[in-house]
């Protein structure tokens, strides 16, 4: 798998950083590996949620998802934002590629998020790991409205109430601490049971 990114440039102004990319490439494998033992990564995350006639969230989404090595967990939506990609626009992408163009998500109307998390790839540093990366995402509550069909690697999205959603045994479950990331959604919109 490769990433888009754009090709460096050796004519590159500072001017130039207010128009798009004209040559846009791809880190290979080995090149994003590299990124990522250098320099921290920024991700946007989102805890799909279902609301009420009164803007109350009854339900919290997780996402049931096979890893390349067998092992199956729960995790929330997440993914880079790439190159020249607005915050709204990361969000919007990974959402309808984690939970299918039919789930209708109701972005935010500000870009500021409810948390903000840093991955590590050593343990114990916060209460997130990466095995493969240093990354600071920013996390957000999304209603969603529409029907969830995952795509990629998603096997299913699974709703659940905000109290089972905060089961020692789930938040266990979710991969790098964000079991951490849905208790503080739930916080921060009134919801922690």
């Amino acid at each position: 798998m490769s990433v888009r990114t754009p090709d460096p440039d050796p004519d590159w102004t500072p001017e130039d950083a207010a128009r798009p990319a004209s040559n846009p490439g791809w880190l290979s494998d080995i090149e994003l590996a590299e990124v990522r033992g250098r320099l921290p990564l920024l991700y946007v995350e989102a805890v799909p949620v279902r609301l009420d006639g009164l803007g109350v969230v009854t339900e919290v989404g997780a996402l049931l998802r096979a890893k390349p090595t067998g092992e199956i967990n729960r995790t929330l939506v997440s993914g880079r934002v790439l190159f020249g990609e607005t915050l709204r626009d990361a969000l919007f992408r990974h959402l309808e590629k984690d939970l299918g163009p039919m789930a209708f998500p109701q972005l935010p109307p500000s870009p500021v998020p409810f948390s903000v998390a840093e991955y590590f790839p050593m343990p114990g540093i916060s209460p997130f790991t990466d095995d493969r990366q240093h990354a600071v995402s920013l996390a957000y509550i999304v209603p969603v409205t529409g029907t969830c069909e995952p795509r990629q690697d998603a096997l299913e999205v699974t709703w659940m109430t905000p109290e089972e959603a905060c089961q020692p045994a789930l938040i266990a479950e979710m991969e790098g601490g964000r079991g951490t990331l849905v208790k503080q959604a739930l916080a921060s919109v009134g919801r922690l049971p």
